[in-house]
């Protein structure tokens, strides 16, 4: 015996774990309603459905095997980027197919804002496995998914997600760290930042890296070249202009993400200046429209596709009742250079 299970079963109860009854007991409820909470269904008042979620987070419930899965492994995103996940999409259908399951996906953002949408949704289909990308899950409602027997992988989460639910990500510290030696070898001193939230720990550790890369090179970050902002091209454009209309304007600016990067191009070229022979820029990402902008841009990739395919290993290994040694899966940035960086004109 192995202790293994075909993708998709759920192992049985162990000696001292709470059974639905149990449950629908401490609740003051039936059954079926604890069964329609687990299964999304509606039905149950707001605040009996909020009862019984916190008992099953209290007390540690996940379902047995009584209901089979849908063969497949749903991918949620927060706000569908097409440019991230086409890539992803395609790194999670490399593996699944191997085990004949399907892959569905969700953008939580596109949902109306009525309750628990997305957890109506998931819980109803009963997918294999979730994937949730970029995810803004709270502990609650992973703690559902799991009570349901519906096993969740975080991919590239913008927080910390859970102690219980791995993880799949790039290498952000490493990639901003490459970012600015490289700037710094070619010469540059006056390297501005446009970085992404301030909540994501992702887009914090692109940029506590280039501060760091800075400090080590004896080269001070200065205060007034640092922005923060989304993940955009508006963002990119705005900050750009606001860098650039400085009286003493950097001559390299790094970005939180190629689409930023994209913006600080525009900005550029409304201020009638020329990249990268007035103005350096880096991006982070690697999007494919990255290799066709005038000149290409010089940025970090991130393997989507090896993330979107170690996610799903991650998703399937839980779903077939194994437990993988490491649950924290980093993957290697590597950076890119190509047209958009040169030794500063001055500086």
């Amino acid at each position: 015996m192995t202790g293994k299970h075909p993708v998709g079963s759920r192992s049985g109860k162990r000696r001292g774990e709470p059974t639905m009854a149990a449950i629908a007991r401490l609740a003051g409820v039936s059954k079926p309603t604890v069964s329609r909470v687990l299964n999304g269904r509606s039905g149950v008042a707001s605040e009996t459905r909020r009862q019984v979620e916190a008992l099953l987070r209290k007390h540690g419930y996940r379902r047995p095997n009584a209901v089979a899965p849908a063969a497949s492994v749903e991918v949620v995103f927060f706000r569908l980027e097409s440019h991230l996940a086409v890539s992803i999409m395609r790194g999670v259908e490399s593996v699944v197919r191997q085990q004949e399951l399907a892959v569905g996906f969700t953008d939580v953002s596109m949902r109306a804002s009525t309750e628990r949408p997305w957890a109506e949704q998931l819980l109803r289909r009963r997918p294999v496995g979730v994937i949730a990308a970029h995810s803004y899950f709270t502990p609650e409602e992973y703690a559902l998914l799991a009570a349901s027997g519906i096993p969740m992988v975080a991919l590239d989460p913008y927080g910390m997600p859970p102690d219980a639910v791995p993880s799949v990500g790039a290498a952000n510290w490493n990639g901003g760290i490459a970012a600015a030696r490289h700037l710094l070898e070619l010469g540059h001193r006056r390297i501005a930042f446009i970085g992404g939230p301030v909540s994501s720990l992702i887009a914090r550790a692109r940029l506590e890296a280039c501060r760091a890369a800075m400090d080590a090179a004896g080269v001070p970050v200065d205060e007034r070249l640092v922005r923060s902002g989304g993940f955009y091209f508006e963002d990119g454009l705005a900050f750009g202009q606001e860098l650039l209309g400085l009286a003493d304007p950097p001559t390299a600016i790094i970005c939180g993400n190629d689409l930023q990067a994209l913006g600080v191009y525009e900005a550029a070229r409304l201020a009638r200046l020329f990249v990268p022979d007035d103005l350096s820029v880096v991006g982070f990402d690697d999007l494919d429209c990255t290799h066709w902008c005038g000149p290409p841009l010089t940025t970090v990739r991130q393997p989507f596709d090896e993330m979107g395919a170690a996610a799903a290993r991650l998703v399937l290994a839980f779903a077939a009742g194994d437990a993988p040694s490491q649950i924290r899966v980093e993957l290697p940035t590597t950076l890119m250079v190509r047209g958009s960086t040169a030794p500063p004109a001055h500086d």
